[in-house]
């Protein structure tokens, strides 16, 4: 099946899925104990985006453009509520079933616990549920540390069933690919295994132009990701999309809010993918987040982070799915720590017994 073909049919099924998931009752939230989990990730994509939309100011500077300054105007600048006209899934049904954290406007705080407001310190976080001071470059190679989902797969009950499917190749590192025994499809890398979708989607990508040598185009990632959910049925999948961060990287402000919207797309195709599955409906969480934000000290700041760069720590967080309290506030500021453990958590996992130094679970998990 073509890449094209493949994307059309998600899209076909997402009203109907979602509709579904609107109806579904206690019963289909009770299904059973075995627990999916999916966890997807925006690279660098900033709270202020996520939740008050486009900026005005930077959709009509130089880096956008002109021919393309109407277009933008009109699909994230004109809309009354611009949020929502760039994130329509995130705030239509996840902050409405689910949570959406880190709306600083409204006193909600999320943010990352590492000191470097960067990539692999940040993913590290996240799929560890602590920073770790020696980290310090994107470049800083096979990580020492064993991931939750490296952990997930040395269990009997999760063995094999645990993949991640990411546009940046730095995830064979982060994930620690060699030694954790996960299949990791990263950067331009063709899938693990070859089904036929997965042999047309590489071809697809083969005659794709590569703009960044090291982060593939986000389009590629979706489709091998909803490949392993339809024809491998993993227990826990995660998809990290990239280009947010690297248009943004490049001032390419109308380029970045379009990423924003096919990411915040792509989502729902998975969350509709997953309702439509009998494997995963009303079994799976999904959690949605990112590994740092972008900096506020200076017109040009937002194009980077990490340290020199004001609040580029300032992160958001959602989650969605059948053990999730929607609405639900946590005290306090969220952190990027708490993701692993939530994560366990929701699958019926004990955290402590990952790693009892991790951050806590987030409290928006109802009581088992």
């Amino acid at each position: 099946m073509a890449l094209r073909s493949i994307f059309r049919q998600a899209a076909r099924s997402l009203a109907v899925a979602l509709a579904a998931s609107l109806l579904a009752g206690p019963a289909a939230q009770a299904a059973g104990a075995d627990r999916r989990l999916v966890l997807v990730t925006l690279d660098g994509l900033p709270w202020t985006e996520v939740f008050r939309g486009a900026d005005p100011e930077r959709t009509t500077t130089s880096a956008v453009a002109v021919d393309q300054r109407d277009a933008i105007r009109k699909a994230f600048v004109d809309p009354a509520d611009r949020a929502r006209a760039l994130m329509p899934f995130l705030h239509g049904v996840v902050a409405r079933q689910g949570v959406l954290l880190g709306d600083r406007d409204h006193g909600s705080c999320a943010a990352v616990s590492n000191d470097q407001w960067f990539s692999y310190p940040g993913y590290n976080e996240i799929l560890t549920g602590k920073p770790d001071p020696a980290i310090r470059s994107n470049e800083h190679g096979p990580n020492k540390n064993v991931t939750f989902l490296e952990w997930l797969n040395r269990r009997p009950d999760f063995a094999g069933r645990v993949e991640a499917v990411t546009s940046w190749r730095a995830y064979e590192d982060i994930i620690n690919a060699e030694r954790s025994g996960l299949p990791v499809n990263a950067g331009w890398e063709d899938a693990p295994t070859r089904t036929p979708a997965e042999a047309a989607i590489a071809d697809l990508q083969a005659d794709a132009p590569r703009i960044w040598p090291t982060v593939r185009l986000d389009g590629f990632t979706q489709a091998y990701a909803l490949e392993t959910l339809k024809r491998r049925k993993a227990k826990v999948l995660y998809v990290a999309y990239g280009e947010t961060d690297d248009f943004a990287h490049e001032g390419h402000y109308d380029q970045m809010l379009w990423a924003a919207q096919r990411a915040d797309r792509f989502i729902g195709e998975l969350w509709a993918a997953l309702q439509s599955d009998p494997a995963y409906a009303g079994k799976t969480t999904l959690i949605v987040t990112t590994d740092h934000g972008r900096g506020t000290n200076g017109k040009d700041a937002w194009k980077h982070h990490g340290k020199p760069f004001a609040e580029s720590d300032q992160v958001w967080i959602g989650a969605i799915g059948p053990g999730v309290r929607a609405g639900a506030k946590p005290e306090g500021c969220a952190s990027s720590s708490q993701v692993a453990a939530t994560a366990l958590t929701a699958l019926g996992v004990d955290w402590q017994a990952y790693d009892p130094a991790a951050g806590r679970p987030l409290d928006i998990l109802k009581p088992r």
